[in-house]
């Protein structure tokens, strides 16, 4: 199949585009597509791999699937389009940002200035319909993007694994927690976030600090 993916990810994940649950996923999406709104737009399905290649991975953020409301969704875990309202997660992220270190909660929610620089924001399932929260996540995403995680496992180390909440936490046996950095938490959802854990947990210190001990450049939060 011809999947217009980043090459370095092309070459790790090729495996998977010719298998029956793909052939079926990608029959599954194209339909939903054409049936009604679905976001992300079809051309930033994979968004997180392409902004961010295979061998330039530094740390890892694993969400659950896209936001669903207009305008907001654009293949990055967590992100939003340049003059989007944050949602009530991300808001929370860059409060804890700005608590841990210090940096101004930015003007926009646009994320894609920290895939550039390493970090793989990946949801584990990359479409959903309008609206309708998780609606995609019986499709076989969840095959695609773990065989993701897997291939990342298997040849790289020294990775940080943001792991927020436990649908992301449930991700993390896939991981050598000997040869990559590990940080767990409860997501920064409000209903979450406000139970206590997540404001305080001090992630973004942690991960450069781990990224700097392995001569690798600190994320710019």
């Amino acid at each position: 199949m011809n999947v217009q993916i980043e090459e370095t990810w092309k070459q790790r994940l090729s495996g998977e585009f010719d298998k029956p649950y793909f052939v079926n996923l990608t029959t599954a999406v194209k339909a939903a597509y054409a049936a009604g709104t679905c976001y992300p737009p079809g051309r930033l399905i994979f968004n997180a791999f392409n902004l961010c290649p295979f061998d330039q991975v530094k740390v890892v953020i694993i969400g659950q699937d896209p936001y669903h409301e207009p305008g907001q969704a654009h293949g990055l875990s967590f992100s939003v389009m340049d003059g989007v309202p944050f949602p009530p997660s991300l808001q929370n992220i860059f409060k804890e940002i700005h608590n841990d270190i210090g940096s101004p909660i930015p003007f926009s929610g646009n994320l894609t200035r920290w895939a550039e620089q390493g970090v793989l924001l990946l949801n584990a399932t990359l479409t959903v319909r309008a609206h309708q929260a998780n609606s995609h996540s019986q499709l076989g995403w969840q095959t695609f993007t773990d065989a993701a995680i897997k291939a990342l496992a298997t040849e790289r180390e020294h990775l940080v694994y943001l792991l927020w909440g436990g649908y992301a936490r449930s991700k993390s046996y896939m991981i050598d927690k000997t040869k990559n950095f590990v940080l767990e938490s409860v997501h920064p959802s409000p209903l979450s976030a406000n139970r206590g854990g997540w404001f305080g947990n001090h992630q973004f210190s942690k991960c450069n600090e781990y990224l700097i001990q392995n001569g690798k450049e600190p994320i710019n939060w």
